[in-house]
């Protein structure tokens, strides 16, 4: 299971609504956010889950419940930037984190086998530390609304191969089915088939 432990800080306006069911949360600030998530966790009996998000996000929800929560750094599109080497190393060792992911290669424009990820499969492969790909798909008109530089291709599976054979100990899973079909579908918001 996977949660996105990212800023929900919404200053009493109402977020969103949940683009399936069309309700509104509840939650308006971070915290509320985190302890709702926290209790539907408990409620459905999830004993792990990966919480990915900024550092100071994901720090709070691990000591929050230590015992459920599994700290993963996320690296996802133009609104995060590749995590600083020593820092993550850091974190690892300390038992902080313990996956390197949620991924969003993609949204930023960047492929797996892109030469800037290297010292991070180094790093995965050297500590043991699985590895999150998100894959495949993303909403409808990604790159029109949030990530200029977002690709359907990007986000093949295929472009990981390179990267294996360089790291044969890599710990890696692919997250959101791997499919990267109906490219115009994603891009210009028409429905799938």
């Amino acid at each position: 299971m996977h949660v996105h432990a990212i800023g929900w800080d919404y200053g009493g306006n109402p977020p969103p609504p949940n683009p399936l069911t069309g309700k509104v949360p509840t939650s308006r600030t971070d915290k509320e956010f985190m302890d709702a998530t926290l209790a539907e966790l408990k409620r459905y009996n999830i004993v792990k889950a990966v919480a990915s998000g900024p550092r100071e996000h994901v720090s709070r929800w691990f000591a929050a419940d230590p015992g459920r929560i599994i700290g993963g750094t996320i690296m996802l599109g133009p609104h995060f930037e590749l995590p600083d080497m020593n820092l993550l190393r850091e974190d690892f060792r300390a038992g902080r984190l313990g996956v390197l992911g949620e991924l969003g290669l993609q949204y930023a424009g960047i492929t797996p086998n892109d030469q800037q990820m290297e010292p991070y499969w180094t790093l995965a492969e050297e500590l043991d530390i699985p590895v999150g790909l998100h894959t495949g798909l993303a909403p409808p008109r990604t790159p029109y609304q949030c990530c200029p530089k977002f690709r359907n291709s990007l986000g093949n599976p295929a472009l990981l191969e390179e990267v294996l054979v360089r790291h044969p100990k890599l710990r890696v899973y692919l997250m959101h089915a791997g499919y990267y079909a109906h490219v115009s579908t994603s891009i210009c918001g028409f429905g799938r088939n």
